[in-house]
């Protein structure tokens, strides 16, 4: 069975219009030519569609069904043609995009936002990993763009530096280390460690050289839950200070005086493939997220 659209369009006119004659006038067509695209529709469905047993044509409980249906049809052939041209404007169907959880999901999702705003064509997908989880998923789901703390460089990808993030080293406030006026690494490694697991599926990353070298660590799939263990009095651990900010300030965490320093700053980086030219949504993803601080 091939179904016209127009005829569903021609159905849909009359019903709007309330008459052949009326429809026939808004689609500048002669009545005969609406009518014979009707009789049309009735021979390819095999149904009545409207009663003609009365002076004025009404529509049957079946030509009703196809109507609705029709309008619903009608509706999501709009809807094509309008991606179409959207498409056609330089929108890609999709992008994808990695991120870090270390990294502030905040502006992530204004710049999300912005594009959702803009009723875009385009299918965004976000994924969460961490540490060289992040390149392995970019690389494993051939992703658009990377939010990343740090990535393998090549001279196959391009980058572009967002705002710096600073880590601290916290304990709750009621852990033995929190009362100390100085830490030693000796001392630090007498107690459990809190630590983010890497999520890659191979191990690239140098992940291990901001861990102290204690027997015990206790890995964590999040920083949420990191957090969350933190607060427990579970151990002691790294933190980007936005996470820990408010908590700090109600002294619920406090920072670890680590003799060798309790802070550190990294530069997460927005990355793509200089192979890859990037389409519209992810040109102007990057733009919104580099207006914003992160």
């Amino acid at each position: 069975m091939k179904l016209d659209l127009d005829s569903v369009r021609v159905l849909d006119t009359i019903n709007s219009q309330g008459s052949f004659a009326a429809a026939a006038k808004k689609l500048h067509r002669a009545q005969s030519a609406v009518s014979y695209q009707i009789k049309k529709l009735e021979e390819t469905l095999n149904l009545e569609i409207f009663d003609r047993s009365e002076y004025r044509a009404v529509l049957t409980p079946a030509g009703r069904a196809i109507l609705e249906e029709g309008a619903r049809l009608l509706q999501q052939a709009e809807h094509i043609e309008s991606l179409a041209m959207q498409l056609n404007q330089e929108w890609e169907p999709s992008f994808e995009v990695v991120v870090d959880g270390i990294l502030e999901i905040a502006p992530i999702m204004t710049a999300m936002k912005s594009l959702v705003e803009e009723n875009i064509p385009t299918r965004i997908s976000l994924t969460m990993e961490y540490l060289g989880g992040v390149h392995h998923r970019f690389d494993k789901n051939q992703a658009d763009l990377m939010l990343v703390k740090e990535y393998r460089r090549s001279a196959n990808l391009l980058s572009k530096p967002l705002r710096p993030v600073e880590c601290l080293l916290c304990v709750s406030a009621s852990h033995p280390l929190a009362s100390l006026s100085e830490v030693s690494l000796q001392q630090l490694r007498q107690f459990v460690e809190l630590s983010v697991h890497d999520s890659s599926e191979q191990q690239n990353f140098e992940v291990e050289r901001m861990h102290f070298g204690g027997e015990r660590i206790f890995y964590l799939s999040d920083f949420k839950s990191k957090k969350q263990a933190l607060l427990q009095d579970i151990g002691f651990g790294w933190m980007p200070f936005y996470l820990v900010e408010k908590e700090l300030a109600g002294n619920q965490l406090v920072e670890v005086n680590y003799q060798h320093g309790s802070r550190f700053t990294f530069t997460p980086h927005l990355v793509w493939r200089a192979e890859k030219k990037l389409g519209k949504a992810a040109q102007r993803f990057i733009q919104q997220l580099s207006d914003q601080p992160l």
